[in-house]
């Protein structure tokens, strides 16, 4: 059977050629407008599911980031604290050697009983370091402080639950130290063996047996401060890792997303072009004729 092209036929070719055309070119200016190339899931089924999953990534990548933030901060904060307890016992010790040598007179061994006194207040402060409210050495205890004074008695408030960030999806870091296992409780505690060594300078007792107490007070607060100096180098280590991770991914995301617009312009201005040669072309070959105004 020998088909007939009409001239309603080719009207009806050309329309559909031109129209198709022009869906292109709509396609393109809108692209070009919203810098993106995907404008809507039908554009590129696999492109959004590629997308989507990117970005979920890149959210959890700036919770995490506020995670090592946070834990950088508590973590810096205790660092201090235990930089400036090393040193307050170092001042005792030294404090607590002058007092045993033969030469000190009663009234210059309540001299350094008076200082000593007064570290013992610079230690429970640093004890009771606070960081955006919460205390560094309480765990998850909300009490305001992780030690305190009643008659010479020094009691211990913290949870016992370590207080954790986490730094990546399979990380979890504790940002808290242990405030007893550094200073120690109640008789035991480093607080009280101050106590004991001023009344006992204020009583023109013998202090020579402090010496080895008051070294493994601080040996004890050396390893809770190395301890935590792992935990903090840990956490720096995670927030470059990070920022690698973050690059990346965003550069996934704009590799899925984001436009070529130069090569869509210029995409756009070809198909300008090959519309308006398009028009011209259909208007010179379906020329109206005489059964046009008879139908």
């Amino acid at each position: 059977m020998i088909s007939r092209t009409t001239n309603q036929t080719m009207a009806r070719t050309a329309q559909q050629n031109l129209q198709a055309s022009m869906s292109r070119m709509a396609k393109l200016q809108e692209q070009v407008t919203s810098s993106a190339t995907i404008g809507r899931p039908s554009d590129d089924p696999t492109g959004t599911a590629n997308a989507l999953k990117v970005r979920s990534e890149i959210r959890a990548n700036v919770q995490y980031g506020s995670n090592q933030s946070d834990a950088e901060g508590w973590l810096s904060v205790t660092d201090s604290a235990l930089s400036n307890t090393t040193k307050i016992l170092g001042r005792v010790k030294d404090l607590a050697l002058s007092a045993t040598t033969g030469t000190m007179s009663p009234s210059d061994r309540k001299a350094i009983a008076t200082e000593l006194a007064g570290l013992k207040t610079d230690l429970l402060r640093e004890a009771n370091t606070t960081y955006l409210g919460r205390t560094v050495f309480a765990g998850t205890s909300d009490t305001g402080k992780a030690f305190t004074e009643d008659a010479g008695s020094y009691d211990y408030s913290g949870s016992g639950t370590p207080t954790t960030r986490r730094l990546d999806g399979s990380t979890l870091m504790r940002v808290d130290t242990d405030g007893e296992a550094v200073f120690g409780s109640g008789e035991g505690s480093v607080f009280r063996l101050v106590d004991d060594l001023v009344k006992d300078l204020n009583e023109n007792n013998d202090a020579s047996g402090y010496l080895t107490k008051i070294d493994s007070a601080a040996e004890t607060v050396r390893m809770e401060h190395s301890a935590l100096g792992v935990r903090h180098a840990a956490t720096i280590k995670a927030k470059d890792t990070l920022a690698e991770q973050s690059i990346s991914l965003e550069s996934r995301r704009s590799g899925i997303e984001d436009l070529d617009t130069a090569k869509v312009i210029m995409d756009m201005k070809l198909q300008e072009v090959a519309y308006q040669a398009a028009l011209a072309v259909t208007a010179k070959a379906l020329q109206p004729t005489l059964m046009d105004f008879l139908r």
